[in-house]
């Protein structure tokens, strides 16, 4: 969902400006220390769902370019019909991503007369909901699928899209969320296996879908908070057999789940405007909840360490950093809340947490804020990246890099210096690609790949392993 007016911070803060980047040696951001053992060697070194293998927005493997342009390490660009929104993900030789296609003739255009609807798209087509598998090293389209084909009964905000929930796959088979128009899994030759309708969303201000699905284990599970009866649902991945389901007390909201493990629990986390909650996995039983965040939250959680991060900047600005020892029941004015924060939140791009760091987008602003996860402490910032207009794109990181990327088709890439010297960020590169870009970043190893409005580009060194499959 893309917010309607832009928010001030609820107190001044202190801007540095980075107008001219600084080259480093590309060895000087390579990490200095190990890092974890790959918990899924099958998903870890791939982008395997939204905000990638870890569910913080770092690829932990990764080494990608710093520099291309549509002459530098671009390695190729592929058209991609209709319009999406959502993440590409990638797994191997294949990178998967979702799109939503108008067909025949226009129409009247839907009606979205929800209360206080405002900057809606009028779509005037029946859309084809598609998945679409692409080879990683040629760019060539090698399938694509229907999933449903309907005249969609609202049209979103004019800067969304249909198609906005990002894929999730283990390698073996896509699980492709469409909201409205149901939950498909696909084999990764995009053979349809199984589909699972909902029923019918009712967003706030008839803004459009866009939570994408979870998948942990054997489990996948979507968040559907609407204007009805709001639910979290869980599937058996391989049957699509329901495992449970529970509602919400809550209204809209755009955030994903996350799945943390913690004291050899699974817990599934979701963002909401009366609670953020954390779920049992296996039964769908509450485990503990806490309040504070604003209305229309977009930016999903996201933790790691024993901690987990909850974020919105609506009306109101709040990061809650919540600890999970000991954490049952309400926990909003207990001693289970590490840190709060009132300024600087995102709203539309998700946090990232990357070395210990969290690094915050305000608003969906080009201002940068990078905050130590266990304290709350500033660190740097925050940083008014001179290059970046809105963003929409949550930020990415691999090598010890950021990677902010707005939707005028500038990324932004900034370097962590190595423990021991100076605690600071700085940009080493700003790239640019005639493009429009919603859609966050994915890293797999030493690729990077955007999607566009239009294109699906594949960004990787000259020397990195390639083939064709012609």
């Amino acid at each position: 969902m893309a917010p309607s007016a832009r928010a001030s911070g609820s107190r001044p803060e202190r801007t540095i400006v980075l107008a001219a980047f600084f080259p480093l040696l590309v060895s000087a951001t390579r990490p200095c220390v190990a890092e974890p053992a790959p918990a899924d060697p099958a998903t870890e070194s791939g982008w395997p769902q939204w905000r990638g293998p870890r569910a913080t927005g770092e690829s932990p493997d990764g080494d990608p370019p710093i520099e291309w342009s549509p002459t530098q390490n671009l390695r190729w660009k592929t058209a991609i019909p209709g319009l999406g929104h959502s993440t590409p993900i990638v797994l191997g030789d294949r990178v998967f991503v979702t799109s939503a296609i108008p067909v025949g003739d226009a129409r009247p255009p839907v009606d979205d007369n929800a209360a206080g609807s405002h900057d809606n798209l009028a779509v005037t087509h029946v859309h084809r909901f598609v998945a679409l598998g692409v080879d990683r090293h040629s760019g060539k389209v090698l399938w694509q699928t229907t999933l449903a084909e309907e005249f969609p009964h609202e049209g979103g905000h004019i800067t969304g899209s249909l198609a906005s929930a990002s894929p999730a796959s283990d390698g073996e088979r896509v699980y492709a969320f469409f909201g409205s128009r149901g939950l498909h899994a696909l084999d990764v030759d995009g053979k349809q296996i199984w589909s699972r309708s909902l029923g019918r969303m009712a967003t706030k201000h008839a803004h459009g879908e866009g939570s994408s699905p979870v998948l942990h284990g054997d489990t996948l599970a979507v968040n559907w908070d609407h204007e009805g009866q709001s639910l979290l649902v869980a599937f058996d991945k391989h049957t699509g057999e329901e495992r449970w389901r529970v509602e919400r007390d809550e209204v809209t909201s755009w955030a994903s789940p996350i799945v943390v493990e913690h004291g050899g629990r699974e817990q599934i986390i979701v963002s909401g405007t009366n609670r953020v909650r954390a779920y049992d996995l296996a039964t769908g039983k509450v485990i503990w909840e806490c309040g504070g965040l604003s209305h229309n939250v977009v930016a999903s959680p996201v933790g790691a360490d024993g901690m987990v991060f909850a974020a919105s900047s609506y009306e109101t600005r709040a990061l809650l950093a919540i600890r999970l020892d000991g954490a049952a029941g309400d926990i909003t004015s207990t001693d289970r809340l590490a840190w709060t924060r009132d300024r600087g939140t995102p709203y539309v791009p998700s946090p990232l947490l990357a070395g210990g760091s969290l690094y915050l987008l305000r608003h969906y602003q080009g201002i940068l804020t990078r905050l130590d996860a266990a304290t709350g402490k500033e660190l740097d910032g925050p940083y008014r990246l001179a290059a970046i207009d809105d963003v929409y794109a949550s930020a990415v990181a691999a090598a010890r890099r950021v990677y902010v990327t707005d939707r005028s088709g500038t990324t932004v890439v900034l370097v962590r210096e190595r423990d021991g010297e100076p605690r600071r960020l700085t940009i080493v590169a700003v790239n640019r690609l005639e493009d429009s870009f919603n859609a966050s970043m994915a890293i797999a190893g030493g690729d990077i790949f955007l999607r566009g409005r239009a294109h699906l580009y594949r960004i990787a060194r000259p020397d990195a392993a390639d083939r064709s499959d012609g």
